[in-house]
């Protein structure tokens, strides 16, 4: 795996892009862990507060707008939806936390299956914990990062919506990110700033996957 204060070079990020330009797929949503799919590809999990935009950066890295379908609903996901990619890995898209519109008990029904998937899944090879750059982590963020610290669940911290901000403002959110993670044992150093509009940061976000998964066109 490349270190983490290393930058991916042009035939990484090349190769990834090749990569995530191949065939991606619906396969399946589970609303019960008796439900997943066999552990037999490598898995990368995408997490967020309801309105961080995790099915748009879905989208973004597949190049596919309808892949994954986004709303206007924050709290929509109440399943783990599985995509596949060029029947190499899989993209799991999770519930997301914070506030939602549905029921209280409904609500912690479907995130706890998210962190019962965080715990269970041997092919998980890294989670990503989607943050909105405007607003930075917040204290409903400290939740998920403690969960993957206990299930010793390796995640990267992927801001969102970089687009809306100035790039300076981008790189100080980025930097006080990674100071804030810097002793959290399950947290992977770098944090990478994206933007699902613009298209920044995805072909470093698709490097990360790829070397996560230690998969190659």
């Amino acid at each position: 795996m490349t270190e983490p204060d290393a930058l991916f070079d042009d035939d990484a990020l090349e190769a990834a892009r090749i990569l995530f330009a191949r065939k991606a797929e619906f396969m399946m949503g589970a609303v019960a862990m008796d439900g997943l799919p066999a552990p037999d590809l490598p898995e990368v999990a995408f997490a967020g507060r309801s309105n961080v935009g995790k099915s748009s950066l879905i989208n973004a890295l597949v190049g596919h707008k309808h892949l994954a379908r986004a709303s206007n609903a924050p709290g929509r996901t109440r399943e783990v939806n599985f995509f596949v990619l060029d029947e190499r890995l899989r993209l799991v898209d999770l519930p997301g936390y914070g506030w939602a519109r549905a029921a209280r008990s409904e609500v912690k029904k479907f995130q706890n299956l998210g962190r019962d998937y965080l715990r269970g899944r041997p092919n998980l090879k890294r989670a990503y914990l989607l943050i909105d750059a405007r607003h930075g982590l917040k204290e409903v963020d400290g939740e998920p990062m403690d969960a993957f610290d206990r299930a010793a669940v390796s995640y990267q911290i992927v801001l969102t919506k970089a687009d809306k901000l100035r790039p300076a403002a981008v790189e100080a959110v980025r930097q006080q990110t990674e100071a804030a993670i810097a002793k959290r044992p399950a947290a992977f150093p770098r944090v990478l700033a994206t933007s699902s509009e613009t298209g920044a940061g995805m072909p470093e976000l698709r490097a990360e996957i790829a070397a996560a998964c230690a998969v190659a066109p």
